[in-house]
């Protein structure tokens, strides 16, 4: 079981490019079923802090392992 504190300080790398999307900012819960739907990782900041793109958010099925530094993710191009 994961808190969403401990999931904050892992970053999140998608394993079907190697690409680095960031860590995570917020997770989305299921208040009925009492467990995390998805992790939030933030938009990429561009020029002047203003982000080109909204939130990455990764269904909880997408994530493939939890380990001590980083969170493995199974994401095709058109979700991030």
């Amino acid at each position: 079981m994961y808190r969403a504190g401990e999931l904050r300080q892992k970053e999140v790398i998608n394993i079907n490019n190697a690409k680095r999307l960031g860590f995570v900012s917020d997770v989305e819960v299921s208040l009925s079923e009492g467990v995390i739907d998805s992790i939030i990782v933030p938009g990429k900041a561009r020029l002047f802090n203003f982000r080109s793109g909204g939130d990455v958010v990764i269904h909880w099925e997408n994530i493939k392992v939890i380990g001590d530094e980083v969170i493995l993710v199974d994401l095709h191009d058109t979700e991030e």
